[in-house]
């Protein structure tokens, strides 16, 4: 079941998550300082960072103070809670809310290190424990 809050969380654009995660990264920041900590060779003008800030700004995704003639921005909603919507809005549009597809991909990579193995593991044993326990507390 999706939250309200959840539903209330914007979706960004990938040029916009580029910007938000300079804030997640970075703190608030103006937006010359969005614009400087963008990776090198990126190729956006200042005024495009401006005109995608001003969207995170009217999308709710990120906010502003006023400081003196300038505007620090940061972002409302944390990278976890981003993050969260946008692979379930991914998993419901492309894959039709099917989670297994996606996981049996992420498993087959050669790059995945012992340690995210046992990091899956941990996961997959604590939504194991959270099924069950929820089966014993339903009433017969």
């Amino acid at each position: 079941m999706t939250s309200h809050k959840e539903e209330s969380l914007p979706s960004v654009s990938s040029a916009e998550w580029e910007v938000i995660e300079t804030l997640w990264d970075n703190g608030p920041l103006a937006a010359r300082d969005v614009f400087a900590a963008l990776p090198a060779g990126h190729g956006w003008a200042y005024k495009t960072v401006k005109t995608l800030l001003s969207r995170l700004v009217a999308k709710g995704a990120v906010d502003y103070q006023q400081v003196g003639n300038s505007y620090l921005y940061r972002a409302v909603y944390s990278r976890d809670q981003m993050t969260h919507k946008e692979v379930k809005g991914f998993v419901e549009r492309v894959l039709d809310g099917a989670s297994l597809p996606i996981l049996a991909r992420l498993i087959e990579r050669e790059d995945l290190s012992d340690d995210q193995i046992a990091d899956l593991r941990r996961l997959l044993a604590e939504k194991e424990r959270k099924s069950l326990g929820k089966e014993e507390r339903r009433p017969r």
